[in-house]
């Protein structure tokens, strides 16, 4: 399950989002869903009211038992190392070892802008970042001498619960390059088929499984997450008139967000020009044909995940957001109890999760 508040706040406070995210992660708990998992935006409509995951996901892991908690994703480019790498192991700690740490390079131009950073140096502070967390929570005294930041020698507190250290992720929007880099690292992977076409995001992830396999990293043991917004209900003309709504609402804000890359993003982007584009030509009908989107009732949205597993593999993990936009509460609750019910079981092979080590 994951939280992306996508939302005005004339529609919906941040008091009664958050408050929604904890609901919805005790029942994901419950009912045996896999993680929760939130997002890192600042300062619009389109993400902002989640600019710190960490501290969502501690609240959320303290209501949890069960679930993984992730971050999907955190920013480097906008965090020095050392508070990332700390902020992140102690909320490993607090969840007793369910934290997976997903990181992104973040592509929207304003938070760039607030932050004073260069868009053109996002691709080499993410590597960087995601790099000096790695050392930071694995060795003593590490001496740092980064091209952004330079220190030490330290040796962080606390260590993370896990050992060596929480699984990493990687997320990529659009690059076959970028997928492929994360299975050299042996990193797991975050991806959204909103913003691809179907060949483009079955070429990422076949590069990334090409990858993995090359770098000779454990047969299997990567982790694919793919994230979906999904509207299920009982009648399925109910959940088609919410998708309809909230899905042309997330794309109007995201048209919105992204309008500044019209004017090029520089090299580290390309292609992310199209954004803007791709949202002003955006047909619900379209994409609910092209399984960019899961919506319909219990049956449909069974028949829509089993052509997603034959379209990417049935090596993917599933990423729902039930709750997008300003979906009314009841629906977003009876919506993760009707998938837990009528839609999970019929899926029984998925992987079980990573295993917690001390």
């Amino acid at each position: 399950m994951n939280f992306f508040p996508v939302i005005d706040p004339e529609i919906r406070s941040a008091t009664e989002c958050y408050d929604l995210a904890g609901e919805l992660a005790e029942m994901a708990d419950d009912l045996g869903y896999e993680h929760v998992q939130t997002v890192e935006h600042y300062l619009s409509p389109y993400g902002g009211y989640c600019p710190d995951p960490v501290t969502l996901l501690t609240a959320l892991a303290a209501r949890t038992r069960h679930v993984r908690i992730i971050t999907g994703a955190v920013i480097p480019a906008f965090t020095h190392p050392l508070k990332l790498a700390g902020k992140l192991a102690m909320l490993d700690h607090l969840s007793h070892g369910r934290l997976d740490v997903g990181f992104g390079r973040g592509f929207l131009p304003t938070e760039f802008a607030a932050f004073g950073v260069p868009m053109d140096e996002s691709r080499a502070r993410f590597a960087e970042g995601i790099e000096a967390c790695r050392q930071l929570w694995t060795t003593d005294n590490l001496v740092w001498q980064g091209k952004f930041h330079q220190f030490g020698p330290v040796t962080l507190l606390p260590r993370p619960y896990q050992r060596p250290h929480p699984p990493i992720f990687v997320a990529s929007a659009t690059s076959a390059e970028s997928c492929a880099a994360a299975g050299t690292e042996g990193h797991h992977l975050q991806v959204v088929p909103s913003v691809t076409s179907a060949e483009q995001l079955q070429a990422m992830l076949a590069a990334y499984r090409e990858a993995w396999a090359r770098a000779g990293h454990a047969p299997g043991g990567y982790r694919i997450q793919v994230k979906y917004t999904c509207y299920v209900a009982p009648r399925h003309k109910d959940a088609l008139d919410s998708a309809r709504q909230w899905e042309q609402s997330y794309v109007d804000h995201m048209a919105g967000a992204v309008a500044p890359l019209a004017n090029g993003a520089g090299a580290d982007y390309p292609g992310y020009e199209k954004f803007a584009e791709k949202a002003a030509a955006y047909d619900f009908d379209t994409a609910l044909a092209a399984h960019k989107v899961l919506a319909g009732d219990a049956n449909a949205v069974r028949e829509q995940i089993g052509a997603v597993r034959e379209a990417l593999g049935t090596d993917i993990d599933l990423s729902l957001q039930f709750s997008p936009g300003g979906l009314e509460r009841d629906k977003a609750l009876a919506a993760v109890r009707l998938f837990a019910d009528k839609v999970m079981p019929a899926f029984q092979d998925r992987r079980t999760p990573l295993a917690t080590a001390r």
